[in-house]
């Protein structure tokens, strides 16, 4: 257990050029995940962000197969995903049915690409549960640019999306391209889920992209307080996961969804509370 306090390992090992890497590479992933975040909860799209990222995983398992980038490959395996299931599940009857067909087609798909790949089981291992530091210069230059472009994309359609996801039916009346829009958005967590599955693995991907927007949901209907404390959330998950983890040693993944589950926690604690003292102020006028 001492381990696990270790500071003066800690502050040695945040000293090193993969360490500043690995915490450049969550924080970009953290303000990605942070913003999108809440657009998913508010879709109900959490299933597709699963489905999503075990098509990450395969296409990163296809890349580790053929010897190009796993970045790449997760990337190419996620958009493809998020095209299939934008594509095919249009009505909501349907989503869930398309995401379980899908994410059980990649899964056996990744599976059996692990099985062909003859290098070492540590990069296996880390495509299911990340491997923040392993990466590259080159690769976190590429994570910048790929968020970049997604934060840009989002930022021309974020209202006609927040409007699309918050009422579909009168948006669609309105004329705002509900049908276009979806698709759109789902190669945009597509391309963020390929990206987080580098730090905390295609199993454990809902706790960067879910958790933290849930838990700022709960303590707000805001849609730009949502956005921010999702944002603070999802930065306090990764980039705390990746200090704790230096000195004991272990999978980053673990203590990022430790951390994003003790934050949702305590905001569905806080949210409870406020919602008791509403309601009592609406009886007390009443009365």
């Amino acid at each position: 257990m001492d381990t696990f306090f270790d500071l003066a390992t800690t502050f040695d090992l945040l000293s090193l050029d993969i360490v500043h890497r690995a915490l450049i590479a969550g924080a970009v992933l953290g303000l990605l995940a942070g913003v999108l975040g809440p657009l998913v909860v508010t879709r109900k799209m959490s299933f597709a962000v699963h489905g999503t990222s075990e098509l990450a995983f395969t296409g990163g398992a296809a890349a580790l197969l053929l010897g190009v980038s796993v970045g790449y490959g997760a990337v190419g395996g996620a958009v493809l995903a998020a095209l299939l299931l934008g594509l095919l599940s249009q009505k909501d009857s349907e989503r869930d049915s398309v995401i379980g067909a899908v994410l059980a087609f990649g899964l056996g798909l990744g599976v059996l690409f692990l099985a062909l790949y003859d290098g070492r089981a540590t990069t296996k291992f880390g495509l299911l549960v990340g491997q923040p530091f392993g990466v590259a210069a080159d690769n976190v230059w590429q994570l910048v640019g790929m968020a970049a472009l997604v934060l840009v994309v989002l930022a021309f359609l974020y209202r006609p999306l927040l409007f699309a996801s918050v009422d579909p039916d009168v948006a669609a009346a309105r004329g705002v391209p509900v049908r276009v829009l979806t698709p759109v958005f789902a190669v945009l967590v597509g391309i963020a889920t390929a990206l987080s599955v580098q730090i905390v693995g295609a199993l454990l991907v809902l706790a960067l992209m879910i958790t933290p927007a849930a838990a700022a949901c709960r303590v707000t209907s805001s849609p730009g307080r949502a956005t921010l404390l999702s944002v603070v959330f999802a930065e306090v998950a990764v980039l705390g996961g990746i200090v704790l983890s230096l000195a004991p040693g272990l999978p980053v993944s673990a203590f990022v969804t430790a951390i994003s589950f003790a934050i949702y926690v305590g905001c569905r604690v806080v949210g409870g509370v406020r919602v008791r003292r509403i309601g009592s102020r609406r009886v007390a006028a009443a009365a």
